[in-house]
């Protein structure tokens, strides 16, 4: 079941925002539960960041919410192919301390890989994801520079 490509266990496409887009109206769209993560697109269309509840929660909590997705995304961002092995995307989630990735194809967005989808097609072992970096903050918004 490893060599399942990605293709056959991502979810849907996750809502696209713009790197501009307002943290309030990120974390609206993240209340649904069907909704794992937001990823983020430069002008360019090109996947540059994804945005999930923690990155929401760590800003709530250092009282940041006036900001766009950009000051918070997750960046770079880790992505796969469709034709990734699912046991690949899950060994890269895995080493990356990361729970999502984006499938991208020749730069188009697909849909998203999560620990939830690739579960039924790999040991579980290979989705245990430790963080062992110091806790989510948000860094300070460059224009705040005084």
């Amino acid at each position: 079941m490893i060599d399942v490509p990605v293709v056959e266990a991502m979810t849907e496409a996750a809502p696209v925002v713009a790197s501009d887009h307002p943290l309030t109206d990120a974390a609206e769209l993240l209340r649904d539960p069907d909704v794992p993560a937001l990823v983020v697109r430069d002008e360019r269309d090109a996947v540059t960041g994804i945005v999930t509840e923690a990155d929401v929660v760590a800003a709530v909590a250092e009282r940041a919410t006036d900001r766009s997705v950009a000051t918070i995304m997750s960046a770079p961002v880790v992505t796969v192919t469709p034709s990734t092995p699912v046991g690949l995307a899950a060994d890269r989630m895995r080493k990356a301390g990361i729970t999502r990735l984006p499938v991208v194809d020749d730069g188009e967005y697909l849909g998203l890989a999560t620990r939830e989808t690739l579960a039924p097609h790999v040991a579980r072992h290979r989705l245990d994801v430790s963080w062992d970096a110091e806790p989510l903050r948000v860094d300070r918004d460059p224009s705040d520079a005084a």
